[in-house]
């Protein structure tokens, strides 16, 4: 496991965190990060996705503002920082980094199958804009902030996604949800899974809103859809 540099579209270089498999070949996955930066959670995700047998970077989307940011969710002082960096974030070049990452990965020569993209939160939102605006052959999002801004795009879905939505989203509305659900049931390459009674960031280990039971059905579904459209 180490941190690589990826060239940016529009210049420049950002980091990321790789995370091999034991195996000398293996799919790739793009892991999108929340507000907090790449930290412990999504590095030790990065792990997981790993054992599990995927080639995995987690590139940094704050490099622009504060490159190597990495935030919890257990002080207003880290939520009040990473809400800055949030509200500063350029998305469309946020989803142009993603895209140098989907990019990087298919170049590395340990990289064989498909190349996917998981996210949470802001990563959410963004595994969902992977699934309009780029070729990656699969995307996951976990309780996206701000999907119902961009479901004009839906139509650009080509390939797999699936949502894990939360029903009791502080950061989601009822009426934004049903939206979502009303926008994408429908659609052949779209799989919405809704988890009633829990919050936000309920797959977040050790956070503060973490749901195990939840946590783990969604995770079991991701590993399980990611295996079906990457091998």
């Amino acid at each position: 496991m180490s941190d690589v540099s990826i060239r940016a579209s529009d210049g420049g270089e950002f980091s990321a965190y790789l995370a091999k498999p034991k195996a000398s070949t293996a799919p790739g996955l793009v892991l999108i990060q929340e507000i907090f930066g790449v930290n412990k959670e999504m590095r030790e995700k990065a792990d997981r996705f790993a054992k599990a047998g995927f080639l995995v970077a987690c590139p940094d989307l704050f490099w622009r503002q504060e490159p190597g940011i990495q935030l919890t969710d257990q002080s207003q002082e880290e939520w009040d920082q990473a809400f800055a960096l949030y509200q500063g974030f350029n998305e469309a070049k946020g989803v142009q980094d993603l895209i140098a990452t989907l990019f990087y990965l298919r170049n590395l020569p340990e990289c064989q199958g498909g190349v996917g993209a998981v996210g949470y939160c802001l990563g959410g939102k963004l595994a969902y804009l992977m699934a309009t605006r780029s070729d990656a052959d699969c995307s996951v999002s976990y309780y996206g902030v701000g999907i119902e801004g961009a479901l004009e795009e839906a139509n650009a879905i080509l390939r797999p996604l699936m949502l894990h939505i939360a029903e009791a989203d502080q950061f989601v509305s009822k009426e934004a949800q049903a939206e979502i659900k009303r926008a994408l049931h429908s659609r052949t390459f779209v799989t919405i899974h809704s988890y009633p009674k829990v919050d936000h960031a309920f797959a977040r280990e050790k956070g503060v809103t973490y749901n195990q039971e939840a946590a783990e059905l969604a995770n079991q579904r991701t590993f399980d859809f990611l295996k079906e459209h990457l091998a």
